[in-house]
């Protein structure tokens, strides 16, 4: 089992997101992160690098475009077991991302509130964390992803006993776990589609 070398961290429900950092932070895992999540680390003694720093891209288009780059998809998709893969990683100088820490835009949240309307809910629907999740999903053999933060204590728990790595049976719950998330998450922006576009 290889060890988490690095993260990257960018989430809605920031419970428990320091502290996990802070686990991080001293099992020398560098953390990459974005925004509002990256402020609170910051402020809780967390070193991290911004996304747009480590891809060279600025965040753009309101925000729309920060963790769609082939350095972050490249970083978790990419197959370590797979000679081909590392080659072209490396020659395109795109490192491997070890575990993804992602939870969604409150789509049902917003839609709920007093007059939110079709373009406020549009604006509310996530596109680059569902994206990350699945992509680190489907390379859990590889990759640790966690959507829950209740998930935190299962994934230290495991790098406390296995040196900073966690077990393939871990990221296959977790994957599975992702998959179910983002399952009821479209779910709800179709639903919610059906109903304005009925009215």
């Amino acid at each position: 089992m290889e060890p988490i070398r690095r993260a990257l961290i960018s989430v809605t429900d920031k419970t428990g997101v320091v502290e996990f950092g802070q686990f991080l932070a001293q099992h020398k895992v560098e953390i990459l992160s974005t925004g509002g999540t990256a402020k609170m680390m910051r402020e809780g003694g967390v070193p991290v690098v911004e996304v747009s720093d480590y891809t060279g891209f600025p965040e753009m288009l309101d925000g729309r475009v920060k963790t769609l780059h082939p350095k972050v998809h490249g970083g978790i998709l990419g197959r370590r077991d797979l000679t081909a893969h590392r080659e072209q990683m490396a020659q395109h100088g795109i490192g491997p991302i070890d575990l993804v820490v992602v939870n969604l835009y409150q789509f049902e949240k917003a839609v709920a509130q007093p007059g939110c309307t079709l373009d406020d809910a549009i604006e509310n629907i996530d596109i680059g964390g569902p994206t990350m999740l699945r992509a680190a999903a489907k390379n859990y053999k590889a990759v640790t992803v966690v959507v829950d933060p209740q998930d935190y204590h299962r994934v230290m728990e495991e790098m406390k006993r296995h040196k900073g790595a966690t077990t393939v049976g871990l990221r296959f719950q977790l994957a599975r776990k992702v998959f179910q998330v983002t399952h009821e998450y479209d779910g709800a922006i179709s639903a919610y589609l059906a109903k304005a576009l009925a009215c």
